[in-house]
């Protein structure tokens, strides 16, 4: 398995419901396995995030985490 297989399995186990990917230009993306309600998405919850490398990404996920945390 290559770097971008360990990071993208790493990712998904860290941030359940995110299928993570790259694009051919190397920029990282994450899309939710599941919908969201208008509620989530007026509260800024993102069906998909995109970043320039690893780092970014994995802030941008947290970000997510931590909106939906403060939901429950």
């Amino acid at each position: 398995m290559g770097d971008f297989d360990h990071l993208k399995a790493a990712f998904e186990a860290e941030f359940p419901g995110w299928i993570v990917w790259r694009s051919d230009a190397g920029r990282w993306y994450a899309t939710r396995s599941g919908d969201l309600t208008d509620a989530q998405l007026q509260a800024g919850h993102a069906m998909t995030v995109a970043a320039d490398d690893a780092p970014g990404l994995r802030a941008l996920l947290a970000d997510q985490a931590r909106r939906s945390r403060e939901e429950e």
